[in-house]
């Protein structure tokens, strides 16, 4: 019977660890997120994944909630499209009984992202500063509608995730760190979002990218093996040429005649 126990507990353990790490291996679902893709020239990619009626109560886009309703892909890209934003890809899904629109969306300066409607809530700064980049986003007011019925628990988060091209030297990220592949998020509850609670993000970076700096690693690394095989193969030369091979030795008996 203790035998039993044991193995039952000891099972129940390990499925628990297992269960844990696959939830910690899942991405986070969010009910609105921002996601960009920032260069250090100040261009950069945004996605924006959201639920119909987030992005109803949050932006004040002109879109049907209801969950039946077929979503309008060319209404959604004409709105997204602006002097400052070109939408190269408009996708939907469902989840949790509401429709999502997944966008993906080139920016050719983020300074300026503020002027297209759907991101007029924020205003962005980004500039050098002595040997940093600094960036900023202020996220203010929704400018929303209501979006009726929408199935919202009061548990649903929203995101603004950053993915940033150099070494970062600060950062107010809440949870202090960096995710792999230098990526920050901010996430704030919806009902907050709704509510209109100021959201700050700020970031300051090198001016160098992480990719040309592993470029030049690289190329160092290549220069100093090259220069180390040179100095190798002179060693070999030098030492052949001071200490030159003996002459093999005779064959026995060669010389002397028979008798």
């Amino acid at each position: 019977m203790a035998a039993r126990c044991w193995v039952a507990g000891a099972v129940s353990l390990i499925l628990a660890v297992a269960l844990g790490g696959c939830r910690s291996l899942l991405p986070r679902q969010y009910e609105y997120e921002e996601e960009l893709y920032l260069a250090l020239d100040g261009s950069a990619t945004m996605y924006v994944n959201a639920s119909v009626p987030a992005l109803v109560a949050l932006r004040g886009l002109e879109l049907d909630p209801n969950p039946r309703a077929r979503i309008d892909r060319p209404r959604v890209r004409a709105i997204y499209e602006s002097p400052m934003t070109h939408v190269t890809r408009v996708s939907t899904s469902r989840r949790a009984g509401r429709r999502f629109v997944h966008l993906r969306i080139d920016v050719a300066d983020v300074r300026r992202l503020g002027e297209a409607p759907p991101f007029a809530w924020s205003t962005y700064r980004f500039e050098r500063a002595g040997e940093e980049y600094v960036y900023r986003q202020v996220v203010g007011r929704p400018a929303g509608a209501d979006p009726g019925h929408t199935g919202w628990r009061g548990s649903e988060v929203v995101a603004f995730r950053m993915h940033l091209p150099s070494r970062i030297r600060y950062h107010d990220a809440p949870s202090k760190q960096v995710e792999r592949g230098n990526i920050l998020v901010w996430e704030q509850p919806l009902a907050d979002r709704l509510a209109g609670r100021p959201l700050t993000i700020e970031a300051r970076l090198d001016t160098q990218s992480i990719l040309y700096r592993t470029l030049w690693l690289f190329g160092l690394m290549i220069v100093v093996v090259l220069v180390l095989f040179a100095t190798l193969l002179l060693w070999l030369v030098h030492r052949t040429r001071q200490h030159p091979p003996a002459a093999p030795a005779s064959a026995a008996g060669h010389g002397v005649r028979s008798k």
